[in-house]
C-alpha cells in the first residue's frame, strides 16, 4: 500500500525536460540531432538561401580610431602587429560590400545573400560589423571553447547560434555558402580552409564553392601551394581550387561575378 496520499506524490520531469539525461552520454545523438535541425529551422524561417563565409583570426584587433568601450576583440591576447590588424578594416568594408550588394541585388530577385562567420571577435567581428553598417543582417555561428571570448555584438540576435559539435557546426558553415573568404589566422582558420579545399579535392561535396585567400604577402609566406604541386602531393589542377586577392575592391569584383551566376543557374 503507497504510504504517501495523491497530494505528496512528486512527477517526475518528461524525458525532454530531464536536464541530467539531455547532457549525459546516452543523449549525445539528440544533441547533435539538434544542431542540424534548430539551424535549419531558423535558417528556413528567414529565408535564408545564401551565404558568404568569413573566416579569420579572433586575435586580430581593431584599429585604434575604431575601438570601443567594452570591445571584444583582443581582450584575452596581446594581439599580432598592426600589419595583420588592418585585416580587421578589410573584413568588415568587404563584409558590407557584400551584404549592400545583396540588399540592391539579390533581395529584390528573391534571394539573400548574407555573411556568415564564426561569431567570435577579430575578423568574425569585423564582418558581423560591416554587415550591420550596411544596413543588413548576419549569421554567426559559435562554438563552445573554454578560452574563446562570447559571441561578438554585431552578429543578428535571431542568427546567433552557439554549437557544441565542430562537425555540426562547420556542415553549416558550408551548407548554404557560395563562397569562403579566408583571412589571416591560425590553426582554426587552416583547419576550416583545409576541410572546405579537401572536400572539394576530393568531390565530396555537391556545392562549388570559391575559395578566396586575402592577403598576399600573408598567404604566400605561410603555404608554398606551388611546391606542394611541383613534388606531386597535390594536382597541380588543386591549384584552381583557391584564388588569392589582395584588396577589397578585387574581392568583390570576383564576388560579383559568383552572385552573379546564382541567378543563372
Amino acid at each position: 500500500m503507497d504510504d504517501f496520499p495523491p497530494e505528496h506524490r512528486s512527477k517526475p520531469p518528461r524525458v525532454i525536460e530531464n536536464h541530467a539525461f539531455l547532457h549525459g552520454p546516452a543523449a549525445r545523438p539528440l544533441r547533435i540531432l539538434g544542431e542540424y535541425l534548430y539551424p535549419a529551422t531558423t535558417f528556413r524561417d528567414e529565408r535564408v538561401t545564401d551565404t558568404v563565409a568569413f573566416f579569420g583570426s579572433a586575435r586580430v584587433q581593431p584599429p585604434a580610431s575604431m575601438r570601443r568601450a567594452g570591445d571584444l576583440s583582443g581582450q584575452d591576447y596581446a594581439g599580432p602587429p598592426e600589419a595583420v590588424n588592418r585585416y580587421y578594416v578589410h573584413s568588415r568594408e568587404l563584409a558590407r560590400q557584400v551584404t549592400d550588394w545583396s540588399l540592391k541585388n539579390a533581395e529584390p530577385r528573391g534571394r539573400r545573400i548574407l555573411v556568415v562567420t564564426g561569431g567570435g571577435p577579430g575578423i568574425m567581428e569585423a564582418a558581423n560589423r560591416g554587415a550591420q553598417d550596411a544596413g543588413g543582417q548576419s549569421i554567426g555561428l559559435n562554438i563552445e571553447l573554454p578560452h574563446e571570448a562570447t559571441a561578438n555584438p554585431y552578429i543578428s540576435p535571431h542568427l546567433n547560434i552557439s554549437f557544441q559539435y565542430f562537425f555540426m557546426r562547420k556542415y553549416w558553415f558550408l551548407y548554404f555558402a557560395r563562397a569562403l573568404i579566408v583571412f589571416p589566422g591560425g590553426f582554426g582558420t587552416l583547419d576550416e580552409l583545409f576541410e572546405t579545399l579537401t572536400l572539394q579535392q576530393t568531390r565530396t561535396i555537391k556545392n562549388v564553392i570559391p575559395v578566396f585567400l586575402f592577403g598576399r604577402e600573408f598567404w604566400n609566406r605561410l603555404i608554398n601551394f606551388e611546391y606542394m604541386a611541383e613534388v606531386g602531393l597535390i594536382s597541380p589542377n588543386d591549384l584552381k581550387l583557391f584564388t588569392i586577392v589582395d584588396s577589397v575592391d578585387e574581392a568583390m569584383e570576383r564576388l560579383a561575378d559568383v552572385f552573379n551566376q546564382l541567378f543563372q543557374e
